[in-house]
This record gives C-alpha cells, sequence and structure tokens, in this order.
C-alpha cells in the first residue's frame, strides 16, 4: 500500500518511537537502527525479547551501526531526544510521567522479561497521542494488549505484516485484536519512517 498522509502526519508529530519485537525481529530492528538520522528529533526505544542470562552483542553492534546515540536503558535514566534505548536482558522497563525509565524485576510475562506489553501499556499513559509503535515478528502475544493500549490513547500503531514477517504470531495477535491502525510490511516501516 502507498502511505497516506495521515499516517506520515502522525510520524512526523511523534515524540517516541517504540519498536517491539522477539524471534526474527532482529534484521528489521538493526536495518532502522542503521538509517535513523542522528537528527531525528525524537526518543527511539526498542524492547526485544532475549534469552535470559545470556550476554549480548546487540547493543555493541547496533551502536557500531547507529548515527544515533544508542545506550541500554538504566534505571531512573531520563529520556532524551536523538537517542535510541535498548532494554536490557532479564528487566522489565517502565516509562515514568517524568520522563524516566524504571527497571523492574517482576516475573516475566508471556515467557518474557523485558515484556513489550509491560512497556508499551506504560508509555500509553505518559505518550498518549505523541508516540509510534510498531510491533514486529515474534512467536508469542506479547505486545498485542500494550499496542491496544496505545491505539486506545491516541498513539500511532504497526504491526507488521504477518505475511512478512519470520514469525507472524505477535503481530497477528495485535491485527485480531484491532490493536494496529495500520498493517505494513518491511518496505513500508522504512519508508515510513524515512519520510
Amino acid at each position: 500500500m502507498a502511505l497516506d498522509e495521515n499516517i506520515i502526519n502522525r510520524w512526523h508529530s511523534s515524540e517516541i518511537l517504540l519498536i517491539g519485537g522477539s524471534a526474527g525481529s532482529f534484521k528489521l530492528m538493526f536495518k532502522v537502527v542503521q538509517f535513523l538520522p542522528a537528527d531525528l528529533n525524537k526518543s527511539v526505544i526498542i524492547v526485544m525479547h532475549r534469552k535470559r542470562n545470556f550476554a549480548s552483542e546487540i547493543e555493541r553492534l547496533f551502536a557500531r551501526n547507529s548515527m544515533m546515540k544508542l545506550r541500554e536503558i538504566g534505571d531512573k535514566d531520563i529520556i532524551d531526544k536523538n537517542t535510541i534505548y535498548v532494554a536490557p536482558a532479564n528487566y522489565h522497563v517502565l516509562i515514568e510521567g517524568t520522563g524516566h525509565f524504571a527497571l523492574d524485576v517482576s516475573d516475566p510475562v508471556w515467557f518474557s522479561k523485558p515484556s513489550i506489553d509491560i512497556t508499551f501499556e506504560s508509555a500509553a499513559e505518559v505518550f498518549k497521542n505523541k508516540c509510534t509503535a510498531i510491533l514486529l515478528s515474534g512467536a508469542n502475544q506479547d505486545g498485542a494488549a500494550g499496542l491496544l493500549k496505545l491505539r486506545d490513547a491516541g498513539s500511532l500503531t504497526i504491526a507488521q505484516d504477518p505475511d512478512d514477517a519470520e514469525l507472524p504470531e505477535m503481530p497477528r495477535e495485535a491485527i485480531n485484536m484491532k490493536a494496529a491502525d495500520y498493517v505494513l510490511n518491511t518496505i513500508e516501516i522504512i519508508e515510513l519512517l524515512r519520510s
């Protein structure tokens, strides 16, 4: 589909970009990290499922290939623009109304920590219509309920086209719940974020 003026305008007016994904989402996240400009004037928050107690090279790989500042989220970090934040393994990431992150060690959600739902739901309460959220490939339902909460709060919500996702369960559940304003494939997601 051709991107309409509404989706482009809503993307441009967003202050926050949330990206959630699990298995099969890494390649697309990596592409996004590579092309986002240093002066995007938005904060980017990435929540990706990872194996517990597995030392990840994700931040180093992303940082080496990003034009934006990139860092792993720490407890009480201030959310700055022109920065990509990556959720750490073994913690849930909440967004507080004061513009800070909070890390939480409670039980996994959908067998995952970090949970996409937890971050998306807290972002909905804080950012409302100033947020664009994208839910990518994954093998469970994490992120769908959070995406719906974001949509209900006025955020621009996007699910990756399940036919385009390596593992379609996660975006398909969001679509079934009517949580996505738009369903886009990889090319369309990149086109939107570059617009």
